[in-house]
């Protein structure tokens, strides 16, 4: 079984003030796809890097398996790696680029050709073998690369934010092929991303990261039906969870107008969280007043973004409408939360209430 553990790691770059993985604690089973989400310097990368060894951690163990290889070479690992700038030999045809490890393994000729031509076909390269890199698209090439790391058979698979330098159409469409052949090949794969709609629709979990701390890992819907703090809330989902200062008190949640109907044994200041498909439009007198500034129309969805005042602030709140909403740019409505799909948060700490 090729499982990967984190036991206390812990890797501190010279000269910096803080940590840029602080004692992460992570265990990833045999043959899943888990995701490393979070925005830019929160650890994801180094923690990629550290699994493959190209950087080497302070504290703590890195377990592949049973097998502890904290100070094993990169080499010796049995990991491959799937860089963002496919890290392509532009000297080199596919077919050498794919099978460039293999050589170096002493792999016979027979069985390099015979690997690369099964992993091409199943990447769809058959037709481009012969050709360089730079004659290939940016779809085409982040195959290559994915094919260079299928032949090799490793233990694990490392992924660097691999479809950040192709553009929205192609990313959807190889995403889409990285989860089928992962879950056909069964190899325990590890995806770094900042983008938590690739991480929703990639991983199996998904492991939210900050300031190199581990903020929360558990299945996609998990972390947007029930996140654990704050910061997970307005990071997973898209538009973000729209999170509001309110007051509890023994009759509900006072959020500007609005008064939730929701039992808490919080009192006074917190954070309330709502999801845009999550507001309803009222003419109740309790309601969230919003002046609409922008109608965006996907076809499938609309929606509103509006603004509103609570307790002397003007906060942006976004509401998903229907698809052929009448609403228009300066109309004015009033909103009220669905009580049973309120999100709350400790003001102070972030962390979830209920």
């Amino acid at each position: 079984m090729t499982t990967v553990t984190f036991d206390s790691v812990r890797r501190t770059y010279p000269g910096a003030d803080r940590p840029a993985v602080a004692g992460l604690d992570l265990h990833i089973a045999d043959g899943e796809l888990l995701v490393l989400v979070g925005p830019s310097g929160c650890g994801k990368s180094t923690t990629l890097r550290m699994l493959a060894g190209l950087d080497q951690n302070d504290d703590g163990r890195i377990l592949i398996g049973d097998r502890d290889v904290t100070n094993i070479p990169p080499k010796d690992r049995d990991i491959a790696m799937v860089f963002q700038n496919y890290a392509l030999y532009p000297h080199m045809s596919v077919a050498d680029n794919m099978a460039f490890a293999l050589r170096l393994a002493k792999v016979s000729k027979a069985e390099r050709d015979s690997r690369v031509a099964k992993v091409a076909d199943m990447l769809d390269l058959t037709p481009y073998l012969n050709r360089k890199p730079k004659a290939l698209s940016g779809g085409q090439r982040q195959r290559v690369a994915m094919g260079r790391a299928i032949v090799r058979s490793p233990q694990v698979f490392c992924m660097d934010e691999p479809l950040s330098n192709l553009d929205a159409k192609m990313r959807v469409r190889t995403r889409t092929d990285i989860a089928a052949l992962q879950a056909e090949l069964g190899v325990t794969t590890v995806y770094v991303t900042h983008d938590q709609v690739e991480a929703m629709t990639l991983g199996a979990r998904v492991a939210v990261m900050r300031d190199g701390e581990l903020q929360q890992v558990d299945t996609p819907l998990a972390l947007y039906d029930r996140p654990a703090n704050e910061f997970v809330a307005g990071f997973i989902g898209s538009p973000q969870m729209n999170l509001l200062s309110g007051v509890a008190g023994e009759n509900g949640i006072r959020v500007g107008g609005a008064l939730i109907p929701l039992r808490t044994t919080a009192r006074g200041p917190v954070t309330v969280g709502v999801r845009p498909e999550d507001w309803q439009i009222t003419t109740d007198a309790d309601g969230l007043d919003l002046a609409v500034t922008l109608v965006e129309k996907l076809g499938s969805d609309s929606y509103l973004y509006g603004m509103s005042e609570l307790d002397g602030t003007t906060r942006t709140v976004v509401v998903r409408a229907p698809a052929r909403t009448t609403t228009l740019k300066g109309d004015g409505l009033r909103l009220v939360p669905d009580p049973e799909r309120v999100h709350l948060f400790d003001a102070v700490t972030g962390v979830r209430i209920n």
